[in-house]
Order: C-alpha cells, then structure tokens, then sequence
C-alpha cells in the first residue's frame, strides 16, 4: 500500500468515525455516511450523510469544518442557527450552513425527519464537532 493511500484511508475512517461519535452522543438521532471522496478543489472533500432524526429529538449543537448543503427528504425540523430564528424546514425544503457556523436541527413533528446532508469540508478534518 503507497503512503498516501494509507494516509487517505486513515483520515476516512477518522471521519466517520466522528460522524458516528456525534450521532451517538444524541438518542434519536443517526447519521448514515453514503459516501466521502476527494473533490477537484485542494484541500477539500465531499461527504454526503442522511440524517435521521427521532420525533422530539435533536441534532445537539454542532459546527462542521465546510460547508454544509441539506435537502429535507421526509418529515418537520427546526432550524437554528446562531444569532437567529428558528425556521421550520419541511419535505422539499433546502439550507446552507456557512461553515463554523453553530447550528443545531430539532425534528418538531410527529413523524420520523429524514435529512441529506452534503458537508464539503476541509480534508482530514472531523465531519462535526459539537458545541457545548
């Protein structure tokens, strides 16, 4: 195995590990990786998540070291983001969060929230780091 194969593989799996870590510091909410790969831009990588989130439950505050760009596939979620309102966000709709932006995802409906997520992030960084 070349050097950079081995050290890409690491940072892969450092990634969904802490997309796995910060999923499971939350009941009721889960993020599945679907895929992570290198984009053209350097230095940066594309990894793209559901996201699945408990009625009542909630992403927790959390920042990601990029962009993140979501399409609501299923069911009711507030948004909030730092500094302002909450907006409600239903099947259909689309946000981008600015990168190192606070921000947190409540599913404020009765049924299961489905979410894709696409995190275009600084290579090698985790996917998420929460917030306090």
């Amino acid at each position: 195995m070349k050097r950079n194969d081995r050290v890409g593989g690491i940072a892969i799996v450092a990634a969904m590990a802490a997309v796995i870590a910060l999923g499971a510091q939350q009941t009721g909410f889960k993020r599945t990786v679907l895929q992570q790969g290198d984009l053209s831009a350097p230095g940066r990588e594309v990894v793209q998540v559901l996201a699945e989130i408990q009625p009542g439950a909630e992403a927790g505050k959390h920042t990601h070291p990029g962009e993140e760009i979501a399409y609501i596939l299923e069911g009711t979620v507030t948004l909030e983001i730092q500094g302002k309102p909450g907006a409600m966000k239903k099947a259909g709709d689309v946000f981008i969060i600015p990168a190192g932006t606070v921000h947190n995802a409540r599913n404020t409906g009765a049924t299961l929230a489905k979410v894709l997520a696409t995190y275009v992030i600084e290579k090698g960084k985790p996917v998420a780091t929460p917030v306090p």
